[in-house]
C-alpha cells in the first residue's frame, strides 16, 4: 500500500529550539505515523537534531518508519547538524530498527521508579535532618523567584560534566531567560514543578537542585528531571540530602501520588548509588542512539 509523507508545519517554537514534523498516511489518507525533529539552536547545541519517531503497530514493517526516517534525516542534513539522536526501549521493534538503519547505540539508560507508598519515612528523615555544615536547604514551586534567579541560573553548569558517553550532546548555556522559559513550559501544559536546592550559607548562592514535575491533577506518577551539584560542592552528600527532601515533599504536598520516576546513565555510578539507597527500583532500559551525519 502507498504511503504518502506530509510536512506538516509546527507551532512548538522557544528560543532554544524548534520542531520539524511529518506525517505519514495510507492511500486512504487514514495517519499510520508521524516523525518530529527537534532542531537546536543555541552555540554548542546547534549541531544536534533530536527525533521522535512512531508508526502504528499494525502498519510496520511496511516501510514507513524508512520513509520519515529519510525525510528526517534530510532535513537535518540541509540544516547543517552533525547528528541525529533519538532513543529506543530495549529489545523494542525501534531498538532493532534504529540499529538496521546505521545509528549507533551511545547512552543506556535504566530507569527506575520510587513506590511512595512504601518510601522509608524515617530513613528520609534522618538523612534531612543530618547536619550539613556550611549548607541549607531552600525550596519554590513553579518559576524561580527573582532573588534566586541569577545564582539558580549559575548553578545548572552542575549538569555539564553528566555522564553522557560517546553522545555528542555539546554544551548546554543556562541564563536566566532559560531556566524561566522551562519553568513556564511546564506550567503551560498543566503540571507542577517543585525545585529543593541546597544554599551556600557564605554568601547566599545556589550549589545543587534537584527538580521534580507532578501532573497538574497530583495523581499518577511525578517525573525527576535535574539533579546536580556544582563540582566545588561535590563530596558533601548534597545530591542525596536534596533528593530525600523531594520525596519527602512530594508524599506529603501529594497524598495521592503513587511514585517517582527517574533516569539515570548507567555509567553515572554516583546518582545510581543514590537513587538505589533512596529505594528506587529499575522498571527498564533504554538506549540512546545517534546517526552522525
Amino acid at each position: 500500500m502507498p504511503i504518502s509523507i506530509t510536512p506538516l508545519t509546527d507551532p512548538d517554537r522557544d528560543p532554544n529550539s524548534h520542531r520539524l514534523a511529518w506525517l505519514a498516511s495510507d492511500a486512504d489518507a487514514i495517519p499510520v505515523g508521524s516523525a518530529f525533529l527537534r532542531l537546536f539552536t543555541r552555540d554548542g547545541e546547534d549541531h544536534r537534531a533530536e527525533l521522535e519517531l512512531n508508526v502504528h503497530p499494525a502498519e510496520r514493517r511496511e516501510g514507513t518508519g524508512s520513509l520519515l526516517l529519510d525525510a528526517a534525516v534530510a532535513a537535518a542534513r540541509s540544516e547543517n547538524r552533525r547528528c541525529v539522536i533519538t532513543q529506543a526501549e530495549a529489545g523494542s521493534p525501534g531498538d532493532r530498527f534504529l540499529a538496521a538503519r546505521g545509528f549507533r547505540r551511545v547512552l543506556t539508560l535504566t530507569f527506575t521508579r520510587l513506590p511512595l507508598a512504601t518510601a522509608d519515612i524515617s530513613a528520609l528523615t534522618e538523612i534531612i535532618e543530618r547536619p550539613h555544615p556550611g549548607y541549607r536547604l531552600d525550596a519554590w514551586d513553579g518559576t524561580v523567584p527573582d532573588d534566586l534567579a541569577e545564582t539558580f541560573a549559575a548553578s545548572r553548569r552542575a549538569m555539564d560534566d553528566m555522564p553522557m558517553d560517546d553522545t555528542d550532546y555539546g554544551t548546554v548555556s543556562w541564563d536566566v531567560d532559560r531556566v524561566r522559559t522551562a519553568a513556564q513550559a511546564v506550567e503551560k501544559r498543566g503540571d507542577l514543578l517543585h525545585t529543593v536546592v541546597a544554599v551556600d550559607e557564605s554568601d547566599g548562592s545556589i550549589v545543587g537542585f534537584t527538580e521534580l514535575v507532578v501532573p497538574g491533577d497530583g495523581r499518577g506518577d511525578a517525573q525527576h528531571y535535574g539533579t546536580g551539584v556544582l563540582p566545588e560542592h561535590r563530596g558533601h552528600d548534597l545530591g542525596r540530602w536534596m533528593k530525600a527532601e523531594a520525596i519527602r515533599q512530594a508524599r506529603e504536598r501529594h497524598p495521592a501520588l503513587g511514585g517517582l520516576l527517574t533516569d539515570t546513565a548507567d555509567s553515572n555510578t554516583h546518582m545510581r548509588a543514590i537513587n538505589d539507597a533512596l529505594g528506587y527500583v529499575p522498571t527498564h532500559k533504554t538506549y540512546e542512539y545517534q546517526l552522525d551525519l
